[in-house]
């Protein structure tokens, strides 16, 4: 007998402190995938404007085009049934739904490589990329 397996996803954190190189790293990851030919797609928060309007961009000035979203729903409503891997930038920035479409997205065969700051100037976890971690494949910790 046969038995219907959903395709496997899965989601990636890159977290730490500032100018740790976070973004760098998902640039890195999401070319890896554009040359690989896999469809990416790429959401920033609206509320991220230190260097462009609508990419991501590294400090070392490494950059990639992003689709500018104000809220988790945003981004569920400009998806493309058809991307393979999601790459998210500032992941703490965005409301606590993003954890659960996160989750979602993964269990529906996608990639998700989320990238964002783990506490914030207090030493406090931003609870997005917290609770990210906790239920991560694979959790990048830069320092």
């Amino acid at each position: 007998m046969l038995y219907y397996r959903a395709p496997l996803g899965s989601i990636e954190v890159i977290s730490g402190c500032m100018f740790s190189g976070k973004s760098e790293e998902l640039i890195r990851r999401l070319r890896r995938a554009q040359i690989a030919r896999q469809r990416v797609q790429i959401f920033k928060p609206e509320i991220d404007k230190r260097y462009s309007d609508d990419e991501i961009v590294s400090h070392s000035e490494q950059k990639l085009k992003a689709i500018v979203v104000k809220d988790t729903a945003q981004l569920l409503s400009m998806l493309d049934h058809r991307s393979e891997v999601v790459g998210i930038d500032e992941v703490q920035f965005f409301d606590e739904k993003v954890v659960q479409a996160c989750k979602r997205l993964a269990d529906l065969g996608r990639r998700v490589v989320v990238a964002g700051l783990d506490m914030d100037y207090q030493g406090q976890p931003f609870s997005n990329t917290r609770d990210l971690m906790a239920i991560a494949e694979s959790v990048t910790k830069n320092l």
